[in-house]
């Protein structure tokens, strides 16, 4: 597997996996003194509590629905991978880099930003999208315009997945 693939491959469950994902999310869930792999040879491999730990959480995002990828934290991106990855232009992107708001690096005439660098960024800017939404809602609230009834009533006509 490429670099390149490592992070455009997205793992999804599908609907016939779902109760498997199910029983195995229950399985991890149960304390047990060491997990093991049993391979297809009948070989039982202890899994370390890193590999553990992390397979715990995908089992738990698929479980939700969720689409996987998992892509090394020093993993370098080009310019237009992130700004795909933020699903913003890539010339905004440039602005981003040269405000330094993102880290970078040259690599002969291309600029290049590490994965990890790229999350925290999108890390902070989720942050302050939360953040801002709620100091909305505080103002709407205290200008009588929105209130917990409507909030309510919103989600119980939104469609149910």
């Amino acid at each position: 597997m490429s670099k390149l693939e490592a992070i455009k491959e997205r793992v999804a469950a599908t609907e016939q996996e779902i109760p498997a994902i199910a029983r195995l999310a229950k399985a991890l869930k149960a304390e047990s003194a060491q997990a093991k792999l049993i391979g297809p040879d009948g070989d039982e491999i202890e899994l370390p509590e890193s590999v553990y730990h992390l397979l715990r959480h995908v089992v738990y995002m698929m479980q939700n629905r969720q689409a996987i990828t998992i892509t090394p934290a020093e993993h370098e991106l080009s310019t237009q991978e992130a700004a795909e990855f933020l699903n913003v232009s890539r010339p905004f992107l440039y602005k981003l880099l040269q405000e330094g708001q993102i880290p970078y690096h040259m690599v002969g005439t291309h600029k290049r930003i590490q994965f990890e660098d790229l999350m925290l960024y999108k890390g902070m800017r989720d942050h302050k999208r939360r953040e801002g939404l709620k100091r909305l809602t505080q103002m709407s609230e205290a200008m009588g315009l929105y209130d917990e009834e409507d909030e309510v009533d919103a989600q119980d006509s939104s469609p149910t997945v």
